[in-house]
């Protein structure tokens, strides 16, 4: 090696400044990275990073030893600013929010799933093995580049200490006087900035567990008897249905919103000849873009249940939900209809389910529509064969909920005749014909059209259903778990899902016309918007329930 430097000086000169460069762009990079992808602009990196600086005067003080330790400390902590930042972005792209190291890593094997039904075991397989790859592999590259910094530093101490003290100064002097420049501070603390952030996130969620216990445990109806519950409601078959990523942003963004609003206003034309009559109004999710049961569990609850730990919480106690209400009166038969559920779900219990269908139990032989087992219009016909329309000694309480606007929206279900139906097999050609996932993944445009049909497919089914199949004493109530994905609903859309009660009895409808919510299956833009944690104790106030609290 020294034989080929000597022969060749000036290219191994050429090397030597081409490594050092390439090491100072990754250090810098890392420092200012940023962890979200609108944020990820050339003009941000245009800045001083204060732990850069930090650094080389930790490292031009410690000898030769202490310093390689020092080093590839320092590059094990880029490594874990920048997976903490990827992760972030991942979040909140599909999440809203950024990733919590107390809470998240349930969710990765979550992730893997979707990825599997969306693309397939091999591409599954393979982004996880990349992601492990890519960690290792951006550990080795940065404790390297921090290695072959700190000897350059050594080897020029008198010139890199006058640079050290040149940036130092600079960086404190642009941070008195707040000089920005692209529209951000020259004075950067990015990277430090970021992992305080991650830990005291952590730290929170350690106390907000603590505190949700004692919350969870005090119940507005924890102790109200059982024929206080629900009396205004004895004799009705109730429906309580959740749309997948049923969001505000489909009935108001430009591109989908066409398309869903004549979805609902045919809806609301038609169930009114058939009888029926609509109140709409706007929920607050405590998710976004995904983890569906938070939404779900937060409505049926009454608790605010925004983050896996609260879920696992909540669900192995004994809270009220609104559907365990129904159980507890005895008056009614309770059954769960889930075709997104493949394992074992205790939760059933918690909900008061005397009975689950899940996607084994609805005699589905179609092909799957990417994550989502079967299409809703099957969904509801098999719910109607084995559950809903056969004769029992009880009404009914239904807990549905609806799969087919599960992103990534490709391949989509048609409708069909009902009667057409079968076992599902009527579905190989339509799937077979439909857009590939990978293909509207990558195109946001085409994804926000995809999840505009998604919507209006299953808002078709379930009022169609409702026609075909309610009677005079059918209570429905349909909502959103939570808005899409931001690339879909955008980067500042708000939590707001809809949700709708139909009935044929007037005297339903009266029960909650001191909510203000809109007529039909639409809600105006400005009808009345709670937070989804407060709709199950207005739900059993209006139909007549005591409260008789519980305390923590």
């Amino acid at each position: 090696m020294r034989t080929w430097r000597t022969r060749h000086h000036r290219a191994a000169r050429a090397v030597r400044l081409a490594t050092t460069v390439l090491a100072a762009v990754l250090v810098l990079g890392a420092l200012l990275l940023p962890n979200t992808l609108p944020a990820l602009r050339a003009a941000g990196f245009a800045r001083i990073p204060a732990e850069a600086v930090l650094g080389a005067v930790f490292v031009l003080a410690l000898p030769r030893r202490p310093r390689l330790v020092a080093s590839v400390l320092y590059g094990l902590g880029l490594t874990a600013l920048t997976t903490v930042n990827l992760l972030d972005m991942g979040f909140n792209e599909y999440l809203g929010r950024g990733f919590n190291a107390a809470l998240d890593w349930d969710l990765l094997p979550d992730a893997q799933a979707y990825v599997e039904d969306t693309l397939g075991g091999g591409v599954a397989t393979a982004a996880a093995l990349g992601a492990v790859v890519l960690v290792l592999l951006v550990a080795a590259v940065m404790v390297a580049a921090s290695l072959r910094l700190a000897d350059v530093l050594a080897r020029h101490r008198l010139r890199a200490s006058k640079g050290a003290l040149v940036a130092g100064t600079v960086w404190v002097a642009c941070s008195a006087l707040g000089l920005t420049l692209f529209g951000g501070p020259i004075a950067s603390e990015r990277g430090a900035g970021a992992l305080k952030v991650h830990a005291q996130r952590t730290v929170e969620s350690l106390r907000d567990e603590a505190a949700f216990v004692r919350q969870s445990k005090a119940d507005t109806f924890g102790n109200t008897p059982p024929g206080e519950l629900l009396p205004d409601l004895r004799g009705k078959d109730v429906i309580f249905t959740f749309i997948e990523s049923y969001g505000r942003s489909a009935i108001e963004d430009p591109i989908t919103a066409p398309g869903v609003d004549r979805t609902l206003d045919a809806g609301t034309e038609a169930l009114k000849k058939a009888g029926y009559d609509a109140r709409s109004g706007w929920l607050t999710s405590a998710t976004y873009g995904g983890s569906s049961w938070l939404g779900h569990s937060t409505t049926m609850s009454g608790l605010w249940i925004d983050n896996q730990r609260r879920y696992r919480t909540v669900s192995a106690g004994d809270h009220l939900t609104l559907t365990k209400a129904f159980q507890k009166t005895g008056a009614w038969d309770t059954v769960g209809v889930m075709p997104g559920v493949q394992k074992g779900w205790p939760e059933e219990k918690w909900y008061g389910l005397d009975k689950l269908y899940d996607a084994f139990d609805l005699g589905y032989r179609g092909p799957k529509f990417s994550w989502s087992t079967m299409p809703d219009q099957y969904a509801l016909e098999a719910f109607q064969r084995q559950v809903h329309g056969k004769k029992r000694d009880k009404p009914l309480m239904s807990f549905v909920i609806l799969t087919s606007s599960h992103q990534p929206w490709a391949p989509l279900p048609k409708t069909v005749g009902w009667d057409e139906l079968g076992d599902g097999s009527v579905f190989d050609a339509i799937q077979k014909a439909g857009n590939k996932a990978s293909d509207i993944i990558t195109d946001t445009t085409r994804s926000r059209q995809e999840y505009g049909k998604s919507i209006q497919y299953s808002v078709t089914s379930l009022t169609q259903w409702l026609r075909r199949y309610g009677t005079d004493d059918t209570v429905l109530v349909f909502l959103g778990d939570h808005q899409p994905i931001a690339r879909v609903s955008g980067n500042h859309a708000s939590r707001d899902v809809p949700v709708t009660i139909v009935a044929k009895d007037p005297k339903v409808l009266d029960k909650v016309a001191g909510w203000k919510w809109t007529d039909g299956l639409k809600p105006d833009r400005d009808a009345p918007v709670w937070k989804m944690s407060s709709f199950r104790d207005r739900f059993l106030k209006a139909f007549g329930s005591t409260p008789r609290p519980s305390k923590g």
